[in-house]
């Protein structure tokens, strides 16, 4: 048996999926965390400055806070990577439209390659769903009693 084989015995792709889960969740929230403690000053200036109402700047908090805990635990999970991939996707316009093809002299990356890897691990993650070590997993085993609800 090839390792290909072997491998694909150990590492199940719902494992993959709460991986890809927990630490999307759990890295984007360190920055909602901020954002709770300091303040959103700063993204309402962004915000303002590109010509959009500031009390869109209170939609931080759902997608750097809530939704990262939705993540976490499985819960509304595509709903919540949809969410997730817009609100990178207004993060990367707000603050690196200016620099979207610029390369990183010390790196060789895109300067824009962290909330670009965000964005498409969240996407990607809206396709792939929950996995069944999740909560979305849970609620869909239920027994309802109303056809079709669930």
């Amino acid at each position: 048996m090839c390792i290909e084989n072997k491998l694909a015995t150990l590492l199940d792709e719902n494992w993959g999926k709460l991986l890809l889960r927990v630490s999307l969740g759990a890295l984007m929230f360190f920055h909602g965390f901020k954002k709770y403690s300091v303040g959103i000053a700063g993204i309402k200036g962004l915000i303002i400055e590109a010509g959009f109402p500031a009390v869109l700047a209170y939609g931080v908090y759902m997608g750097e806070i809530i939704v990262p805990c939705l993540l976490i635990l499985g819960l509304l999970t595509r709903v919540s990577a949809l969410i997730f991939s817009v609100t990178m996707a207004f993060a990367i316009y707000l603050v690196h439209a200016q620099a979207m093809f610029d390369v990183d002299a010390q790196t060789g990356g895109l300067v824009i390659e962290l909330p670009l890897l965000y964005l498409l691990g969240a996407l990607s993650l809206s396709f792939l769903g929950a996995g069944k070590y999740s909560l979305d997993a849970k609620m869909a085993q239920c027994k309802c009693s109303t056809k079709g609800s669930c």
